[in-house]
């Protein structure tokens, strides 16, 4: 299609360790993007930062969102696993506790200017995280 895209403003740049991490990544999992935007919002962000997913999973879908257990749940059951063989990625706390109460593992990526210059970003420490890494690098070294 030629059309522009509708969400324009949703051109945001990937961290600088994401392309390349996640590739690694990929080739070995299923790689899966569950967020609270919706699905064509995502769609452009990931197109635009030329993230290599397998696929998007917005809470549009699960029509919960997180950190609601039924938005994880449904990624899991969208992808035929059981929660327990996923791992949730993320620099939230919030997210990565409700991916534990979900039944997930979990993985914390540090992300220090996730909130901008000015605002504390979560650190490892307030998250219930099975790997706690610096980057996308990282966390595919630690997965092997």
């Amino acid at each position: 299609m030629d059309r522009p895209a509708r969400h324009g403003r949703a051109r945001l740049p990937a961290w600088k360790d994401a392309h390349d991490g996640l590739s690694r990544i990929r080739e070995r999992f299923i790689l899966a993007t569950p967020s609270n935007g919706g699905f064509a919002l995502l769609t452009t962000l990931v197109k635009y930062a030329r993230l290599p997913f397998d696929c998007i999973l917005s809470a549009e879908l699960a029509r919960h969102y997180k950190p609601d257990p039924e938005a994880y749940q449904t990624a899991a059951h969208l992808l035929e696993v059981q929660p327990h063989q996923m791992l949730m990625v993320a620099c939230h706390a919030w997210d990565l506790h409700g991916a534990r109460a979900a039944g997930l593992r979990t993985a914390f990526i540090e992300r220090p200017l996730e909130k901008g210059p000015e605002r504390r970003a979560d650190r490892a420490a307030d998250a219930p995280a099975d790997i706690a890494v610096a980057g996308f690098d990282d966390l595919a070294q630690a997965l092997g």
